[in-house]
């Protein structure tokens, strides 16, 4: 599926949500639609931060003033529990993994974000050389009618991450060749820090079993495509 046919599927399920809250009471609630909540979801490697920064620049193009874009991007990586957390419950190597999020959290932010047009919204970030979330790292402006979260899990049939699906409007799958994908995941690791052999390691006993997990939540998602 086509970078554009993608950007169409998304205007059209963002036409009925295009009122402007400036244009309106602020304690009128009623009167301003709730936003669209697009889910990108897939295996480590496949590609999804990528193609969610591909769509915004389509959608966001001739709006290079923030503020005004209609389009935003909220992250699932900035609910990763910090690393002093995770050693507290012993998760510290298994990051990355369901149980390493703070999927309440995260199904919480995307309902107000769904609901509340009338302030910004922030949304937690991930600094990826720091390998730790950032609070207040991601504005979502009252201008957006549409937002696209990415991440692995949004599928998963299980507490908490059942509601982060309630949250989102539709949720993609996106594939890719695995042999592509695992290639790019180990040179991920190896540029955030890890020598081959550990990024390699990483792969094999982290990341390929939590793919593992998401390739069996594929079916319930709406749409279904793999990257070129």
């Amino acid at each position: 599926m086509r970078l554009q046919e993608l950007a169409d599927r998304i205007e059209r399920l963002a036409a009925g949500v295009t009122a402007t809250p400036e244009h309106v009471a602020e304690d009128d609630v009623a009167a301003v639609p709730g936003r669209i909540v697009i889910g990108v979801v897939g295996e480590p490697g496949a590609g999804k931060s990528t193609l969610v920064e591909n769509l915004l620049a389509l959608l966001n193009a001739g709006t290079p003033d923030p503020e005004q874009q209609r389009f935003a991007h909220v992250p699932m990586d900035g609910f990763h529990l910090a690393d002093a957390e995770l050693e507290r419950l012993g998760l510290l190597h298994r990051k990355g993994a369901p149980e390493t999020f703070d999927v309440y959290g995260y199904a919480e932010l995307l309902g107000r974000i769904r609901r509340d047009r009338h302030n910004t919204v922030y949304a937690p970030g991930f600094q990826r050389t720091l390998e730790q979330p950032l609070a207040g790292f991601v504005p979502v402006f009252p201008a957006a009618h549409t937002v696209l979260t990415e991440g692995n899990y949004l599928l998963l049939d299980e507490p908490g991450w059942r509601q982060v699906r309630n949250q989102c409007t539709e949720v993609w799958y996106v594939e890719q060749d695995d042999r592509l994908r695992i290639r790019q995941l180990v040179e991920r690791h190896i540029a955030f820090g890890k020598s081959p052999a550990a990024a390699e390691a990483w792969v094999r006993e982290v990341d390929e079993p939590n793919a593992g997990l998401i390739r069996a939540s594929r079916e319930r998602a709406d749409l279904v495509f793999k990257l070129p």
